[in-house]
């Protein structure tokens, strides 16, 4: 018996990274996932990965920043699988290593789109089923939001922005059993990867900064978090930001 048997999944940007982690994490524990991303090719890989562990999945490739592309998506989890009881959103876009002063309106543009718009369309097209049986959405901030990380004005803007969103929805959809909540991770993933063959010093720098010495992994670390986070063992937690960064960040 897996924790999530019976339950449907959208993840967002689940074609790679942390979404595919995830994706694979909540499969395991025995949900129904539909994988939302840009890319269809890597959506479809990553949905027959998904398939793979015996799970139901369905790719729908997606603009998350296109409303009736989110709703499509949302229609399409509803007939195929009949509702929809977890929302992840984990699909964000951004240039990244720009300064605030060189950061343009097609920067912020990307961002505040794939980022802030993407998770609040996905969570008002999903809310008249979570509404309807309770449900749980984890949405994606990041430390370069809480910190201020010089270079990601744009995306810091973004992350901050939708754990502010995730605040609003504890509040005002609490009282349909619909749990909101935020994760910060530190995980491997392909921009990590290209900037530790191109600044390995650099990365080695931050890493030292980490108590656990290690970038998470997608699927082990911060998808078991979110499968918690999108279980019944978290039904008295809402509106909260989890770190699954190594102990990188310590809120206060």
């Amino acid at each position: 018996m897996g924790k999530l048997d019976g339950k449907v999944a959208i993840v967002t940007g689940a074609g790679q990274g942390i979404g595919r982690g995830v994706a694979l994490a909540l499969a395991r524990e025995g949900a129904s996932v539909v994988l939302a991303d840009m890319k269809e090719a890597t959506c479809r890989e990553a949905a027959a990965e998904v398939a793979g562990t015996g799970a139901r999945a369905l790719a729908v490739a997606c603009d998350v920043g296109r409303r009736e592309q989110v709703r499509a998506v949302v229609a399409a989890a509803a007939r195929e699988f009949g509702t929809v009881d977890i929302l992840v959103n984990a699909a964000q876009a951004m240039r990244n290593d720009v300064l605030l002063k060189d950061t343009t309106d097609e920067d912020m543009a990307l961002a505040l789109g794939s980022g802030l718009m993407g998770t609040f369309y996905f969570m008002q097209e999903c809310f008249p089923y979570l509404k309807e049986h309770g449900g749980k959405i984890v949405n994606f901030g990041s430390t370069a939001g809480l910190d201020g990380a010089p270079g990601w004005a744009a995306y810091a803007a973004a992350k901050e922005a939708i754990r502010a969103l995730t605040r609003v929805a504890c509040h005002e959809w609490a009282r349909y059993r619909i749990n909101a909540n935020a994760i910060c991770p530190l995980a491997s993933n392909p921009h990590w990867e290209r900037q530790m063959e191109t600044k390995p010093e650099m990365v080695k720098g931050m890493l030292a900064a980490v108590p656990m010495r290690r970038f998470g992994d997608a699927e082990r670390d911060i998808g078991r978090a979110v499968v918690f986070l999108a279980s019944s063992d978290s039904d008295y937690i809402t509106g909260q930001t989890l770190m699954v960064d190594g102990g990188q960040t310590m809120l206060r």
